[in-house]
């Protein structure tokens, strides 16, 4: 049986970001663990989706008859987004800090694929996960020591997110003080962590 991944990278450095290379050894790590994989990638600085605006929420909701040219492809590439998340079993996405956030480019991915009724709903309980079954990989890289700091606005907003959307499985690699005088020994633990992480 395939193993499906969803491989996302947001390094503005693209393949040559800390957070791609870390990101690349996940999904090695992947192949070599379940041996017929695979391999959806996207690389959303190398090709960033559009801002999620008001354009997008209109084409979304706009009868397929009435939709313009532009918002047909709104709309499919939307859909297309979502598809690729349902079809994944494992996700791997990379979350470099800029500024104490998670890159813009990650951010429309966020936006495009979180829809009510399709990817979440709201119940008499509250709101309801519908993307289940899947184990994520969070890859984030940091240029100073942010880990369970009050400067570390990420990885509780990626797990907040990816909770809601339903999935619970969530395991993040961090490879911090990167711009710091033990950059190198840095990033060797964090590679040590993935053989850790995917092994489990």
């Amino acid at each position: 049986m395939t193993t499906k991944i969803l491989r996302l990278d947001t390094s503005v450095f693209s393949e040559q970001g800390s957070s791609s290379r870390l990101n690349q050894a996940v999904t090695e790590k992947l192949e070599h663990l379940y041996g017929e994989v695979e391999v959806r990638h996207r690389d959303l600085a190398r090709e960033p989706l559009p801002h999620f605006s008001a354009d997008v929420i209109t084409a979304l909701n706009t009868s397929a008859e009435e939709r313009t040219e532009e918002q047909t492809r709104l709309k499919a590439l939307a859909d297309e987004l979502i598809d690729e998340l349902f079809a994944a079993d494992i996700l791997v996405v990379a979350a470099p800090m800029y500024n104490f956030g998670i890159p813009s480019t990650l951010k429309a991915w966020i936006d495009y694929v979180a829809r009510a009724g399709v990817t979440f709903r709201y119940t008499a309980e509250g709101p309801e996960g519908l993307v289940k079954g899947k184990t994520l990989y969070l890859v984030t890289t940091r240029g100073g020591i942010h880990k369970d700091q009050e400067t570390d606005n990420e990885i509780p907003f990626l797990q907040t997110y990816f909770r809601f959307l339903g999935i619970t499985d969530i395991r993040t690699i961090y490879a911090e003080g990167l711009a710091m005088a033990q950059k190198d020994e840095q990033f060797a633990a964090a590679l040590a962590s993935v053989d850790q992480l995917v092994a489990a």
